[in-house]
């Protein structure tokens, strides 16, 4: 029989392994709920997009579809330039 060869954490490093658990993806939430707007002056619904260093949130996170994460980040982007969000966090 073969043995395994150990690693300092004394993990295995062969294959096999354990498996990944995959959350159920959400459907975007701008697909779901069509009365919400994507609007470059509500600051509210932009930083649920924003991290704490006010970067834009990627859409495998946030689950927006494609056409509504590129109007997202174009809101994202003309928020900043009328300084209705900052472009980043040392900017507060």
């Amino acid at each position: 029989m073969e043995e395994r060869v150990k690693d300092s954490a004394g993990q295995g490093t062969g294959g096999g392994g354990e498996k990944r658990s995959f959350q159920r993806r959400r459907g975007c939430r701008f697909c779901v709920e069509p009365d919400l707007l994507i609007d470059h002056k509500d600051q509210n619904l932009l930083a649920s997009f924003l991290t704490e260093r006010f970067k834009i949130i990627p859409r495998r996170i946030s689950g927006n579809c494609a056409s509504h994460q590129r109007g997202l980040s174009l809101a994202v982007k003309r928020a900043r330039h009328l300084a209705v969000v900052p472009y980043s966090a040392s900017q507060l």
